[in-house]
């Protein structure tokens, strides 16, 4: 077997498996790299799933491929003189909260045939943050782990204090017995006698039963499972006006809505009800975090609203109201990342609700307005008045907009340093590659503050009836657009700095977040235009999209997370900036290359790219550990759409 991982995602649940449809445990090979296993709710629920046939592990004659159900040939290891005695055919798929999978053991002998059939079992409910290969350990004092043979299975089971949490193995026919491994693992065995050329099925279900959660429902087989789930994609993407003269952006659409349709999460929102929200990512950020789902949703609006009709709500069921430390809360503050894990419910992790973002905030204004304005649906606005203006409450006061002019962030030692969307250590530099020190002002976070301040000026004055309140909200606006432009912008380089250090000196890397700007409209006309046409020059522009970071910096990487490699979200964002400003040329461009660069993937956009130029390289070079898929990717074809329509 190889150590390629292929993943299977229906709502909050995900499995890993290998080319071969097994699972071994094995922790990631870095920060980002994906262990195997079935996961839901941030905890592991197999962390084994190891088929074995008359004792040995088969190869793979056809491994799995990328798909929503994973289908491989397995045979049994050998050479030409012997040609295999039997062929397995094994089927996976995953629904919220189960793990099925059929095999089918066919035999090639022209007489009767027993067969042996193994599968090694094991849960042990690690949480992904013990998965993440960055060192850290987390006590758990008291923790019990248990096993118990059932009739038709086995179910694995945890406890620690009050948390709880089940996996039920069961199968038919029920295995003909259940054995100890001296591991903690149970592997279930079954005999099988096959007449000459005979077949027979084994029908495996894993229930996985989260702390809080109740038992799933199981379907029946992959083939019921993956039913669900295209039912699930056809629906989701029902109506939608795919470009007939440009079937590369077509096919990105759809695939993009395919993947929509199974990243959504469960939420709640302020009145107790039940809510799906897009979730970030797989492997890592299967779980509603605030800047990801509001810009997913504002690149869907004009084409799945419902995803901004849920999400709105969702976060302001979640928006902090008074002072949290450990969590970076402030009242009025929009979530960044809610987790549902045991080190989360235990608090060994901050991230139960953390609020280390200095932009979701900004941003549920900017849906919130974009929203109405899109659908005419004034009922939400006036449900999250409250929400929303307690949130323009933050941005003023403790975001810092009134004591500083700029929303400002500082390093969370226990959370995350930098809290825009470029989030990794190091992402905020200069352009030698030196970061600085104290407060931070990124500049993108400003173009949303003015958006914001903008969007929610209208809806005081159309919706609230409050004249005085939009009058208030318009000149904080026009005054931020002044202040940035005269604080920000770098004479020497007709550009704006990345950011402001806490004395207000430039942080003067030459970054891509100056395309935010222009989606956010903070830059005059004559500005906007200068960085507009700047960000297709070929220090940033790489044929595949344009760069974090422009090269030739010292601090550019083609290869660094937020130095120099290229987001397809990013690039959405410069897209709909361009497009704004009337650079319609450049727009297309942009578009055009990230198209390309989906085409080549199977029309699937991954959460980002390396840096380095399609002049040099006539594909484009995978980022390591990037999520494969990712919400903000997946609605990054409907922006393009929605900025240069089918050209």
């Amino acid at each position: 077997m190889t150590d390629r991982h292929h993943l299977l995602v229906h709502g909050g649940t995900f499995a890993a498996v290998d080319d071969g449809g097994d699972i071994s445990g094995v922790r990631g090979g870095g920060s980002q790299a994906a262990p195997d296993g079935l996961f839901v709710r941030d905890a592991r629920h197999l962390s084994r799933w190891q088929l074995t046939v008359d004792g040995a592990v088969p190869e793979a004659l056809s491994p799995v491929a990328d798909g929503d159900t994973a289908r491989c040939v397995l045979v049994p290891r050998g050479g030409r003189q012997e040609p295999p005695a039997y062929t397995v055919f094994r089927e996976q798929a995953v629904a919220d909260g189960a793990f099925v999978e059929s095999l089918r053991v066919t035999s090639n002998r022209p007489v009767p045939t027993t067969v042996r059939i193994a599968v090694t079992a094991d849960a042990d409910f690690t949480d992904q943050f013990e998965l993440r290969s960055d060192y850290r350990t987390y006590a758990k004092i008291g923790a019990v782990r248990s096993r118990e043979v059932l009739d038709d299975g086995v179910e694995f089971s945890y406890r620690r204090g009050e948390w709880r949490s089940w996996t039920t193995v069961t199968s038919e026919p029920a295995p003909d017995g259940v054995e100890e491994t001296g591991t903690g693992a149970r592997r279930l065995v079954w005999t099988l006698d096959l007449e000459p050329h005979g077949s027979a099925e084994l029908a495996l279900r894993v229930a996985a039963r989260p702390h809080g959660m109740p038992h799933p429902e199981v379907p029946p087989s992959p083939a019921a499972a993956n039913d669900r789930l295209l039912a699930l994609e056809d629906e989701f993407a029902e109506g939608v006006p795919f470009p007939t003269g440009w079937p590369e952006l077509a096919a990105a659409c759809a695939r993009g809505l395919s993947d929509l349709a199974v990243l959504q999460v469960p939420a709640t929102g302020p009145d107790g009800e039940d809510l799906r929200v897009p979730a970030a990512g797989v492997p890592w950020f299967l779980t509603l975090l605030g800047r990801d789902a509001l810009l997913t949703s504002l690149f869907a609006l004009p084409y799945r609203p419902q995803l901004a009709a849920a999400t709105l709500p969702a976060l302001a069921a979640a928006q902090a109201t008074e002072v949290g430390p450990d969590s970076v809360a402030q009242p009025g503050k929009i979530v960044h990342e809610m987790r549902h894990g045991e080190l989360a419910h235990f608090g060994q992790v901050p991230y139960g609700r953390y609020y280390g973002s200095v932009d979701a905030t900004p941003l549920f204004l900017v849906l919130l307005g974009a929203y109405v304005e899109q659908t005419g649906d004034v009922a939400l606005a006036r449900r999250l008045e409250p929400h929303a203006r307690a949130a323009v409450g933050w941005m003023l006061d403790h975001g810092g907009l009134t004591s500083r002019g700029y929303l400002v962030y500082r390093a969370d030692e226990g959370g995350l340093a930098n809290q825009n969307w470029k989030d990794s250590p190091g992402a905020i530099c200069s352009a030698d590659g030196s970061r600085p020190t104290g407060p931070v002002m990124a500049a993108g976070a400003q173009g949303y503050a003015y958006d914001a301040l903008r969007r929610t000026a209208q809806l005081a004055r159309a919706v609230w009836e409050d004249e005085v309140y939009a009058a208030l909200l318009e000149q904080a606006a026009a005054d931020l657009r002044d202040r940035f432009q005269r604080d920000f912008w770098m004479p020497e380089h007709a550009f704006p700095a990345l950011a402001l250090d806490g004395e207000g000196n430039h942080v003067d890397a030459l970054a891509s977040d100056a395309g935010h700007l222009l989606w956010s409209g903070l830059l005059d006309k004559e500005y906007g235009e200068l960085v507009g046409r700047r960000l297709l020059e070929p220090d940033f522009f790489s044929g595949w999209g344009v760069r974090t970071l422009a090269s030739g910096q010292e601090a550019y990487h083609p290869l660094s997370y937020h130095r120099g490699s290229v987001w397809p979200h990013d690039n959405a964002l410069v897209t709909l900036g361009l497009a704004r400003y009337g650079l319609h040329d450049e727009a297309r461009t942009v578009a055009h290359a990230l198209v390309d660069a989906a085409t080549v993937a199977g029309h699937r956009l991954p959460e980002v790219l390396a840096g380095y130029g399609r002049d040099s390289h006539g594909e484009p070079v995978p980022y390591p550990h990037a999520c494969v898929r990712e919400s903000r990717s997946a609605a990054a074809p409907l922006a393009l759409l929605t900025a240069v329509g089918g050209a």
